[in-house]
């Protein structure tokens, strides 16, 4: 009788070898993007500072506290139109937010 292996018990333990493998670097690869969204949370895109939530019109949005940007969420600045129709706040901030979506239509 020899010591060595057969070459089907090799092979099995190398693929779970590999499938063990894969499963810990695909956890590795989740907690370091888990890791760096939180140290993107909260924090202004243009200068990096913390972002705080203030009521605006109604509706909460993120003011950096550094630039004193203002941040929307999705949705929040629609409804920021919506709420204002006759002013050149409309005019002028519904005329970006087409810009960036890229329609030419007007409301």
């Amino acid at each position: 009788m020899t010591d060595k292996p057969s070459r089907n018990e090799e092979e099995f333990f190398a693929l779970k070898e590999a499938e063990l493998l894969k499963a810990r670097r695909a956890e590795a690869g989740r907690e370091q993007a888990e890791a760096e969204r939180k140290t993107h949370y909260m924090k202004c895109p243009k200068c990096g500072f913390d972002l705080k939530t203030e009521e605006y019109h109604g509706l909460e949005v993120d003011r950096c506290t550094q630039c004193a940007g203002v941040w929307f969420d999705a949705g929040e600045a629609e409804e920021l139109l919506d709420g204002e129709h006759d002013s050149m706040f409309h005019s002028v901030f519904g005329a970006v937010l087409r810009g960036v979506r890229g329609k030419a239509t007007t409301k």
